[in-house]
């Protein structure tokens, strides 16, 4: 089992920063695997913002390339999302997601972060 937890969200105004943690605990063989951050607006279906490997690759989507970084501590299972520029659509609730392959698939959820950017 693995269990994450998320912390950073918040209000903050347009053209602001922001920057979101993920740490991740639990089962050692299942902790060197992707991570990655979604995003649910509301009335919207959940998105991908970005993933990144173990080993530090990345994947961004278009809407953010430019003005959103992820880093990852493996030492410290955690994930950051640093987010810049923020516009007020990219305003919705954020998760954290770990997933891999152990003999089966696995994929892990936290519980999510609200992330209200004003105009």
């Amino acid at each position: 089992q693995v269990h994450l937890v998320e912390s950073g969200g918040g209000l903050v105004q347009a053209g602001g920063p922001l920057r979101l943690s993920c740490a991740a605990s639990g089962s050692i063989s299942r902790l060197s695997a992707m991570m990655g951050w979604y995003r649910q607006a509301p009335g919207k279906q959940r998105e991908l913002v970005v993933t990144i490997t173990y080993g530090g690759t990345t994947d961004y989507a278009d809407s953010v390339k430019g003005r959103f970084t992820i880093s990852r501590d493996n030492a410290k299972n955690t994930v950051y999302l640093q987010m810049n520029s923020l516009k007020p659509e990219d305003t919705a609730v954020y998760s954290c997601n770990l997933a891999g392959v152990v003999g089966a698939k696995y994929s892990y959820w936290g519980q999510g972060t609200q992330v209200t950017v004003s105009s």
